[in-house]
């Protein structure tokens, strides 16, 4: 019988967390992982790591915090524009030796390095190319059934992405809606030898994209580009290399149109889990197992590591919990802490998603008459710049803040 106290489905980086927060718990971490050993996954996808995240890596696995720092960059200033004008600047202060920084900003593919040298040093084990099938609970405990053999455990943490063959075989329902928005996400290489400045940039109505919003953010080595496109766009040309290299070389130096790395198109679910755990309390969803966002403000990855840590948490507690019913308690009080803080993100981006797109003629309005006033009213300008990634505090009733 191929048995573990706990099993962790998906090997992304909310996967390999809950195993170094396992670890860090004293309890022997398995990772089942339906992709193959090596694989690398195309696209930047999450590049921006806060601070309060490296904390809870830090925290886990000490130095993994402050190794994500090191090899990531962070922005030393940012900037807004409204249809071609400046209307917000900020100049950061360099980050304190010895101290981690605001945030980090790397590649997913370098996070994920990064967790596998940390999960090879405490001993994680890793069962790769091997799908879940299907997968049961009871109060004993979880079976899963898999492309190559039967195993059981007293729990699992499900960190197997948007398509989590655990959520949908407990029947668990994503709520909330897709977005009628289409966004084109481009990476592009830095050109080493005469890079651009690092700074973080948001056009309102790019006068050059035909009053299209685009955002660049810098991130180690390389450059992600979102354009937002209009209804009526045609989809599929912008998205396309010949698309790309048409629209690029209006917003940023031409030459990273020869230095794409990687094109893709989005419409955002802001969808969460009707519930993060199971009947039987055997089961806990983390990250996109649990909830997608539109990626305006960074609340994937920096929710989904706090769904590991906490999702564990409740899990170390239940395996020591003196009767059945003090078990399901931690685990439903862990489940029920980051329900109500996917929940809480949702809104948040929803908040970020209406800025940007200015669906409403109150919002359209409340932004012209801003960007009129910002050079007399700064705060006007912050809220600008601000607005695009939704509001910063976390759910007030948590300890994290995403």
């Amino acid at each position: 019988m191929n048995y573990k106290n706990v099993l962790i489905i998906g090997a992304g980086p909310v996967g390999m967390t809950a195993a170094l927060a396992l670890h860090h718990h004293g309890v022997k971490a398995t990772i089942i992982e339906v992709e193959k050993e090596g694989r690398e996954r195309a696209g930047s996808r999450a590049i921006y790591i806060h601070r309060e995240t490296l904390k809870l890596l830090e925290s886990i696995s000490p130095g993994l915090g402050f190794e994500l720092a090191e090899i990531g960059i962070v922005w030393p200033v940012k900037k807004t524009f409204y249809r071609g004008d400046e209307v917000y600047k900020r100049v950061y202060e360099p980050p304190k030796p010895n101290t981690l920084p605001a945030f980090s900003s790397l590649h997913q593919h370098e996070i994920e390095k990064a967790l596998f040298k940390a999960c090879q040093k405490a001993g994680v084990e890793f069962i790769w190319d091997e799908p879940v099938t299907n997968l049961t609970t009871s109060d004993k405990g979880v079976e899963v059934v898999t492309s190559k053999r039967i195993w059981h455990a007293e729990y699992l943490l499900a960190a197997d992405g948007s398509r989590s063959s655990v959520r949908q075989a407990l029947g668990i329902e994503f709520e909330g809606p897709r977005t009628s928005d289409t966004f084109i996400v481009v990476d592009v290489k830095e050109d080493e030898a005469n890079p651009l400045p690092i700074e973080r940039i948001f056009h309102y109505h790019h006068p050059l994209v035909g009053g299209r919003n685009v955002m660049y953010v810098p991130f180690a080595g390389g450059w992600r580009i979102d354009l937002q496109l209009f209804a009526e766009d045609d989809k599929d040309y912008y998205a396309s290399e010949a698309g790309v290299k048409d629209w690029l070389p209006k917003v940023m130096d031409p030459k990273y149109a020869e230095d794409i790395t990687w094109i893709s198109s989005y419409t955002f679910y802001q969808a969460v889990a009707s519930n993060y755990t199971d009947e039987h309390k055997r089961v806990i969803l983390a990250g996109e197992a649990a909830h997608l966002f539109a990626p305006f403000g960074a609340r994937g990855l920096n929710s989904g590591v706090p769904d590991a840590i906490i999702g564990v948490n409740g899990i170390a507690k239940a395996l020591k919990a003196e009767t059945r019913e003090d078990a399901r308690k931690a685990v439903e009080v862990a489940a029920n802490e980051r329900l109500a803080a996917g929940r809480w993100n949702r809104e948040c981006s929803n908040l970020a998603l209406e800025h940007i797109q200015g669906t409403s003629e109150e919002i359209h309005l409340k932004r012209e008459m801003s960007a009129f006033l910002a050079p007399h009213i700064p705060a006007l300008g912050k809220w600008l710049d601000e607005g695009p990634f939704g509001p910063k505090t976390g759910h007030p009733q948590l300890s994290t803040k995403y």
